[in-house]
């Protein structure tokens, strides 16, 4: 009696174990992180609010989720570490309670034109397994139905050692057969190469016949190599060329030539062309070099596999008529219910999984996809909720997901389906950490925490944590502005012109025919996968003054920062040259100026083998990146360091007048401060960049450029409530200074704001394709006959 009375006393004491309910992170400092302490409830739906670069990622990404994975690893053997990323410890004092994280990002999937849905999924693998059990004819294991996978055989003689020294030769033979069409080596498209780009036929090479960009006559390495050759009459007009000459000047091998007593290697202009200009990355060149890559370079459906990328035994093994190509090129949800109606016991639970796999699909707003799509075109919204999918059905709990704006890319209708996932992950037991800025997102939490006051060195405290309804009566900037509205514009501007698209066909758009007003602001938009991007990027006519503003990431490397990529570093650095009679490359950190010691990097790196590798301040340069007598040379009583520390608000000023008046770099900043940027330090690593700083640094550099219509795509991405309205305003600014611009929008303060409206829809992938109105916000708020018009009447309070 007294044995059970004394288990029923410990049964109802609390457990050791249930104590752990928080993670507690003290003294973070990461990035521009203040001494940050704060406790995160377990098993809760938390979201980290703030203006864009008030530190929510540093503390979310940087500090927990960067914690999280190194603990990890470290419980790998040293031997096993050495083979996986090296992970430095965060700034941080104490991070206590941590669980296994799952960050599920905004980066883009991999651009390899072999990467698609399909691949970067389980879908594909499985497809293929299905396929190689129940497909007629039977052509082979699932290697058969990839097309990633090249047709191998090979035969012939291998030594095999046995014993003592004994060796013996045994003929062997290997195959593996592959799905892969031989022709276009299974990327679907096929590269050709418009000769009429490269050279003028109808002159000779001493003539000037080439019109490649940098080929000038007196250049020996490239037009002088032709002439001098000996393979070629450089006085003959190239059209004139024997069937010979014709090979050696476009397909000949490298073979070694003596040019002006130098020995230069010669080669077909067309092997020459693919190593110089089509091997490099076209993002990384400069516009006139990519402009000419894109005219010279045309790329065409594969004529063998028809852009399935599969080989033709692939293609002729069918379940129930269809092919594996088939299914890929299905919209996921028709295929869902086509691999239902499959009833075949010897693979149910292939079938089950596969099922399982496609519904989730279905249930995160992604059954518009199909399995073929190119993993590069997927949008960044589109990517995290692909990268959502394997999450889904995981029989993991207590975990820690880390979600960074899952809204991204979602319509207002279809925000309500994120919200119900990001709850039934909560639900399961695990601990969800999301940042957001969307009111309809925020309202879900189970717990707020809300960073700021500004941003850059301007932010990293936390101003308010608790409820949602605390956040609101708070007085923070998001609290204040978390129950924002824009109004609808009283007048709108008249067009001064219009922008004609005509049987638009492109992906899912159906022989579409809009007019887009030129000299207006016009909102594209419609539920994700209704095609707003296929009409805007895929239909609007290619003219040079369209200038686009998409969300590609920017590129670049540590060294690379807000003063280079702007261009604000030239008129810096000739500015200071002239004040100080010297050559302006001692004023770059990447040319004559740097710190040998360091090479202009500021720290030095040391390699620890398996431990995080360390990266210290450079001792001779103090991290400031340049040779102490750069450090001499001043401009207005600055030197070059202390230029690129400062802020561009702080910049703006400095180079406005007095002895560092200098107009070219003054306009740059004023553009960068125009989008927001005002908090930047010049000298901020691209690398550290939030998603929605680097679009606005990329739009800044756009606005310089003399285009009469700019294309935006979601400019609200990353932008904090209060920071909208000064979007609206710069917006505005463009349209009044004579430019057209087209936004790719679901933010309805954008809608609202917009002179012209084209919605999409009504549905997603083949629901979708269509113009379901165009006209002024007002018009769309009056009718309501589209869920775009009815999110946006119950958002204006119409």
């Amino acid at each position: 009696m007294s044995k059970a009375t004394g288990t029923g006393a410990r049964s109802s004491a609390p457990h050791g174990a249930d104590s752990h309910d928080v993670i507690r992170v003290h003294g973070a400092r990461e990035n521009n992180l203040k001494d940050v302490s704060i406790e995160i409830p377990k098993r809760r739906l938390t979201v980290f609010t703030g203006v864009s670069g008030s530190g929510k990622s540093s503390l979310v990404f940087n500090t927990i989720a960067a914690e999280s994975q190194r603990l990890i690893n470290e419980t790998y053997s040293s031997f096993v570490q050495g083979f996986m990323p090296t992970l430095a410890r965060p700034e941080v004092d104490v991070l206590d309670g941590l669980t296994t994280v799952i960050t599920v990002d905004q980066q883009r999937m991999g651009a390899d034109p072999r990467s698609t849905v399909g691949t970067a999924t389980d879908a594909h693998a499985m497809l293929r397994i299905l396929f190689s059990r129940l497909g007629k004819p039977h052509i082979g294991p699932p290697s058969a139905y990839s097309f990633n996978t090249a047709t191998v055989r090979a035969s012939g003689g291998i030594t095999v050692e046995r014993g003592a020294a004994k060796t013996k030769t045994v003929k062997a033979t290997y195959n593996r057969t592959g799905g892969m069409c031989t022709h276009c080596e299974g990327r679907g498209k096929v590269s050709d190469i418009d000769l009429s780009q490269l050279y003028d036929d109808s002159k000779s090479i001493a003539e000037g016949a080439f019109t490649i960009p940098g080929w000038k006559s007196d250049n020996v390495w490239t037009v002088g190599i032709y002439a001098e050759s000996g393979f070629l009459d450089p006085n003959k007009p190239i059209r004139r060329y024997t069937k010979k000459e014709m090979q050696d000047f476009l397909y000949r091998e490298p073979t070694k030539v003596k040019v002006n007593g130098v020995n230069l290697t010669y080669e077909g202009l067309i092997p020459k062309i693919q190593k110089s200009f089509l091997s490099k990355d076209k993002e990384a060149m400069q516009p006139h070099i990519r402009a000419f890559v894109e005219r010279a370079v045309t790329f065409t459906t594969c004529p063998e596999c028809d852009g399935t990328r599969l080989s033709e035994g692939a293609r002729s093994s069918k379940i129930k008529r269809i092919s594996i190509a088939d299914a890929c090129a299905m919209e996921i949800r028709d295929l869902t219910e086509w691999v239902r109606g499959l009833k075949e016991p010897s693979v149910a639970p292939l079938l089950a999984a596969l099922q399982q796999t496609l519904d989730s699909f279905v249930e995160i707003g992604l059954g518009y996809l199909a399995l073929e799509r190119p993993a590069g075109s997927l949008s960044g919204g589109e990517a995290q909720r692909v990268k959502m999918i394997r999450h889904l059905g995981s029989a993991l709990t207590d975990v820690t997901y880390v979600f960074d704006e899952p809204t991204i890319g979602l319509h207002p209708h279809d925000i309500q389906r994120m919200n119900d996932l990001l709850l039934r992950l909560r639900d399961k037991g695990n601990t969800v950490l999301v940042v957001e800025h969307k009111p309809e997102a925020i309202a879900i939490a189970d717990h707020v925490v809300d960073l700021g006051p500004g941003a850059g060195t301007a932010g990293g405290t936390v101003c308010f944590e608790g409820t949602v309804e605390g956040l609101r009566a708070g007085d923070t900037i998001t609290g204040r502005h978390l129950d924002d509205r824009a109004t609808l514009k009283e007048t709108v501007r008249k067009p001064s012109g219009s922008l004609e698209i005509r049987g638009a066909s492109a992906n899912n758009l159906r022989d579409v025919d809009v007019d887009i007003p030129l000299g207006a602001l016009v909102v594209v938009t419609g539920v994700a996968g209704s095609g707003k991007s296929s009409l805007v990027h895929g239909s609007i006519p290619a003219r040079e003054q369209v200038v686009s503003v998409d969300q590609t990431p920017i590129r670049g490397s540590r060294r690379s920062n807000p003063a280079t990529y702007t261009g604000l570093l030239d008129p810096i650095r000739k500015a200071f040259a002239k004040v100080n009679g010297v050559k302006p490359a001692l004023f770059s950190a990447n040319s004559e100026g740097a710190c040998p010691t360091c090479n202009g990097a500021g720290v030095i790196y040391t390699d620890l083998a398996m431990m995080a590798g360390v990266a210290t301040p450079c001792e001779d340069c103090e991290g400031k990146r340049f040779q102490a007598e750069v450090l001499e040379y001043r401009l207005g009583g600055r030197d070059i360091s202390e230029v690129l520390a400062m802020s561009v608000s702080e910049a703006e000023e400095f180079f406005g007048a007095g002895e560092a008046h200098t107009p070219a770099a003054h306009k740059i900043l004023d553009r960068l401060a125009d989008v927001g940027l005002g908090y930047l330090t010049l000298g901020q690593p691209l690398t550290t960049l939030s998603g929605g700083e680097r679009q606005r640094l990329k739009l800044a550099t756009h606005m310089s450029e003399k285009g009469g219509v700019y294309v935006l795509d979601e400019p609200t991405t990353g932008l904090h409530l209060a920071d909208v309205e000064h979007l609206l305003g710069l917006l505005d600014r463009l349209v009044d200074s004579g430019k057209s611009v087209i936004v790719i929008e679901h933010h309805q303060a954008v809608m609202a704001h917009a002179d012209w409206i084209i919605d999409l829809g009504p549905g997603a992938g083949h629901d979708g394709g269509k113009v379901v109105f165009e006209g002024t916000p007002a018009d769309l708020v009056a009718k309501r006959a589209t869920l775009t018009g009815e999110h946006l009447a119950a958002y204006v309070g119409a």
